[in-house]
């Protein structure tokens, strides 16, 4: 199901304006972030790990390890229903989730079936996107992972902050 206006944080304009000061979106690649990715997706055996950060319209990845691609829309993607949430976003199944049934996302490359997402949420409580797990196949995920990829996802956001204090 594509994200209409309704969808949409409540406080959109500030989380955007927030996200556009990290001076984060298209910048190079960072070791300090692929290696979280690189860890995310080990731990969890999964193909693919992102960290994707939600535009007006994109998701734009700053790390991400199985996918081809640098951005997606956001019209269809799962992280944009993650960031609504206030615990980890977690589809099993894709497949069968009346929300994503028909994606394209799940329908052809990448193949979503399974997906988890935790928010990147600033100080200011801003939701700037996920460190996100994706697999072809459906699994099942414990709270045991999600409190892993909660932990693991306050580390890109300590980096993030960084960046937005070496920026000032």
């Amino acid at each position: 199901m594509p994200i209409s206006i309704s969808d949409l944080p409540e406080n959109e304009e500030q989380r955007l304006a927030e996200l556009h000061a990290l001076l984060i979106l298209e910048t190079p690649p960072e070791e300090r972030f692929d290696r979280i990715t690189r860890i995310t997706k080990a731990l969890f055996d999964v193909p693919i790990a992102v960290i994707s950060l939600i535009d007006r319209d994109r998701l734009w990845f700053k790390s991400n390890v199985g996918l081809p691609v640098n951005e997606i829309g956001r019209q269809d993607s799962c992280c944009s229903h993650a960031i609504l949430q206030e615990d980890i976003f977690v589809l099993e199944d894709a497949s069968i989730d009346p929300r994503f049934k028909d994606s394209a996302l799940v329908l052809g490359p990448p193949n979503i079936c399974f997906y988890a997402g935790a928010q990147l949420t600033m100080p200011s409580g801003h939701n700037m996107g996920t460190l996100c797990i994706i697999d072809h196949e459906p699994r099942k995920f414990s709270s045991q992972q999600q409190s892993l990829l909660a932990d693991l996802s306050k580390i890109v956001v300590g980096e993030l902050a960084g960046s937005a204090a070496q920026s000032v």
